[in-house]
C-alpha cells in the first residue's frame, strides 16, 4: 500500500513536470517563432492564430470531449492523469509569459521540439500522456484496426500543411524539424512505438502470469527455458502490449518478481488475434 501511494505521488510529480516543460517549450520557443508542435497542441496553436483565444485555453477545450471518450473507451486512471496533464499545461501556458530567447527560427524549432518532447515523454514514462491525439489515435485504431501511427501521421501532416498556408512554406519546413526532433527525443526518453513485445524470463511464471492478467488484459505465451549459465529451469512469458500498458506491466513485474529479466522490443507488425478492447 505504501509503495502504491509512493508510485501515485511520483506519477503526479511527473505529470506536473511534464506540463511545465510543454508550456515552456511553447511559450519560449515555438509560439514566438510561429512554429507548430505536433498533435492537439499544434491544432490549438493554429486555431489561436485565427480566433481571439490563447493556445492554453484552446488546448483545454479541445481535450474535454477527448477526455470523455478516453474515460469510456480506454481507462479511467490513464484518462484522469492525461486530463490533469492538459489542465496543468493550460495553467502554465497562462502563467508563463510568451518570451523569445532567440530570433533564430531554427534554434526555436530545435530547442522547442526537444523541450516539448521532454514534457511529453516524462508523463508517458509514468503511465500518463499529454492527452489529445494519443487518446484519439488509440480509440480510432481500435475501431478501424489500423495502426495508431497512421493517425499521428495524418493529423501532423494537416498541421504542417496549414502552417505553410497560414504563414509561408518555410514555416512548414521548420515545423517538420520540430516534429522530427520531438519524435527522436521521445524515443530516447520513452518510446513512440505503438506495439511492443515483452519477453520476461522468470522462475515464478504462474504467479507472474496471474498478476499480469489481473492488471493487463493481454494474452501470454509461456515458453520453457534453461539458464545458459546456471542451467536452472525457468520460463519465458511473451506478451504483446501497447505503449500505454508498458508502465503497468513494469509495475506488476517489480511487485511479483523483481529479479525477472525483461526484454522490451519494438513490434513491427502483428498477424492474428490482438485484443483491441
Amino acid at each position: 500500500m505504501k509503495q502504491r501511494t509512493l508510485q501515485e505521488i511520483q506519477k503526479i510529480i511527473a505529470v506536473i513536470v511534464g506540463a511545465f516543460f510543454l508550456a515552456a517549450g511553447l511559450n519560449f520557443f515555438l509560439i514566438p517563432a510561429n512554429v507548430f508542435a505536433s498533435g492537439f497542441t499544434g491544432v490549438a496553436q493554429i486555431i489561436a492564430v485565427v480566433v481571439p483565444l490563447s493556445t492554453g485555453v484552446l488546448l483545454f477545450l479541445l481535450n474535454i470531449p477527448v477526455a470523455i471518450l478516453g474515460w469510456l473507451k480506454i481507462g479511467k486512471s490513464f484518462t484522469i492523469y492525461s486530463f490533469i496533464n492538459v489542465a496543468l499545461t493550460t495553467f502554465f501556458l497562462e502563467l508563463l509569459p510568451v518570451w523569445q530567447f532567440s530570433p533564430d527560427i531554427l534554434l526555436n524549432a530545435v530547442f522547442g521540439g526537444v523541450i516539448l518532447a521532454i514534457g511529453a515523454g516524462i508523463p508517458l514514462k509514468w503511465g500518463s500522456s499529454s492527452g489529445g491525439l494519443d487518446i484519439i489515435a488509440l480509440i480510432l485504431s481500435r475501431v478501424s484496426d489500423r495502426p495508431v501511427g497512421i493517425y499521428f501521421l495524418g493529423l501532423n501532416s494537416v498541421i504542417v500543411i496549414t502552417s505553410g498556408l497560414l504563414f509561408d512554406p518555410e514555416k512548414a519546413l521548420y515545423t517538420l524539424v520540430t516534429l522530427y526532433v520531438s519524435s527522436r527525443v521521445i524515443d530516447a526518453i520513452y518510446t513512440r512505438h505503438v506495439k511492443l513485445t515483452a519477453m520476461i524470463v522468470t522462475k515464478n511464471a504462474e504467479q507472474l502470469r496471474e498478476a499480469i492478467h489481473r492488471r493487463v488484459t493481454r494474452g501470454i505465451t509461456r515458453i520453457p527455458s534453461i539458464g545458459g549459465y546456471t542451467s536452472e529451469e525457468q520460463e519465458v512469458l511473451m506478451i504483446v502490449i501497447t505503449r500505454y500498458e508498458l508502465f503497468e506491466l513494469k509495475q506488476v513485474i517489480q511487485e511479483v518478481d523483481p529479479k525477472a529479466f525483461t526484454n522490451i522490443v519494438e513490434t513491427a507488425g502483428i498477424f492474428g488475434f490482438f485484443r483491441k478492447e
